[in-house]
């Protein structure tokens, strides 16, 4: 799916909204809200007002790891973003050249081994193999082979010396793309739903739907009967410039949350996806009959309106650039017509892309003879 529009550039969110002015908090974004082709606009904090008891919020704990780190091949200087960890201790990473302006740009090289990326006009490559990459602290990592056979955006890199998270803990810093104004500390992208794992590991990305949500806004939601379930799914580099479909990532399903989902459903509750990564961690322990069963592991599951949803009735989710992978999973849990009407409505209104932007929320389309009745009145 890509939408027939261009996102003006004075729409990207370029601070967190809290760093906007005198007295805001991270929920003092905008809400859009969608049912079916039905658009109303709101404030994140009326979010309580429009979900019922009986819902059930499904939420990503994973924590973001300080991801970017800035490094050298022979001398040229380079960025590494952290991605992903394998199971073998290797780390999926990605290679990117510094801007001169605090960020960093797609690595164009004309290699034999490149690939064409959407969007740009030269090649880029992460490669060839064997390229070692210096790191702070002694770390050296050297390129191995890319994680897909049909574009080496992402290499497995072995590294060696200090220990990779240690090393990002006392060097890293957040990844940051052009469209932002400054670098920020690393608890500004982290989630008030985010626990430290035990070993160690996170999302090289923000699981950013949920940044909104205050400690406040929770007890508010919790107070008015709705139900939180956590998943984790560790995100790994985003596509910036090609968009490509996600890589497999690693999730965890725990039995407590599958329970939940499953008596929610049995409810009459809705279950509402907060992020994509949400949905990608819960679809993927659902089983064909729709049941949701404890899990963990890797998933490669993208969700498209082929393959549809088993188990999300709604998402609260950013806004996505037209070419995103995430709009066919939106498309999966809305349909076409209700995305296309959103985006219009989004543009119209001015609401702001991005991590640090305003969110959208999917619900199910209303039932003009049921609305406001308990059990399935959606």
């Amino acid at each position: 799916m890509t939408l027939a529009v261009r996102i003006p550039e004075e729409l990207s969110a370029r601070l967190p909204v809290e760093q906007r002015g005198p007295g805001l908090d991270r929920d003092d974004v905008r809400l859009l809200v969608s049912r079916g082709t039905e658009v109303s606009h709101h404030s994140f904090r009326e979010l309580p007002g429009l979900l019922r008891a009986g819902d059930l919020l499904v939420v990503n704990t994973s924590p973001t790891l300080a991801a970017a780190v800035d490094g050298r091949i022979g001398h040229a200087r380079v960025v590494v973003h952290f991605s992903t960890r394998g199971d073998d201790g290797r780390w999926a990473i990605e290679l990117r050249n510094p801007d001169g302006r605090g960020t960093t740009r797609a690595r164009n090289q004309g290699s034999a081994r490149s690939t064409r990326w959407k969007g740009g006009g030269g090649r880029r490559t992460g490669g060839p193999v064997g390229t070692e990459v210096v790191l702070p602290e002694g770390v050296r990592l050297v390129l191995e082979e890319p994680l897909s056979a049909h574009a080496d955006r992402l290499w497995w890199a072995r590294a060696s010396g200090a220990e990779v998270l240690g090393m990002l803990r006392a060097h890293g810093r957040p990844i940051r793309y052009s469209y932002t104004e400054r670098d920020q500390p690393l608890s500004v992208y982290q989630t008030v739903f985010a626990v430290p794992s035990a070993d160690g590991a996170g999302s090289a990305e923000m699981p950013s739907a949920a940044r909104p949500f205050t400690a406040r806004l929770v007890a508010e939601l919790v107070s008015r009967g709705v139900q939180f379930a956590p998943v984790t799914l560790h995100t790994g580099v985003a596509s910036a410039e090609a968009h490509e479909p996600p890589y497999p990532e690693r999730f965890s399903v725990p039995e407590a949350s599958a329970r939940l989902v499953d008596a929610a459903r049995a409810g009459g509750g809705r279950v509402i996806a907060v992020g994509t990564t949400a949905v990608r961690a819960l679809e993927s322990a659902a089983g064909t009959d729709g049941v949701v069963r404890a899990a963990r592991g890797w998933t490669d599951l993208v969700v498209t309106p082929e393959r549809g949803v088993r188990v999300v009735d709604g998402l609260l989710t950013g806004l996505h650039e037209p070419e995103a992978s995430h709009l066919l999973m939106l498309e999966a849990v809305a349909g076409r017509a209700a995305i296309d009407r959103s985006y219009e409505e989004a543009l119209r209104g001015r609401y702001l892309w991005h991590e640090f932007g305003d969110v959208h929320l999917v619900l199910p389309a209303q039932n003009a003879h049921t609305e406001g009745c308990d059990g399935n009145s959606w």
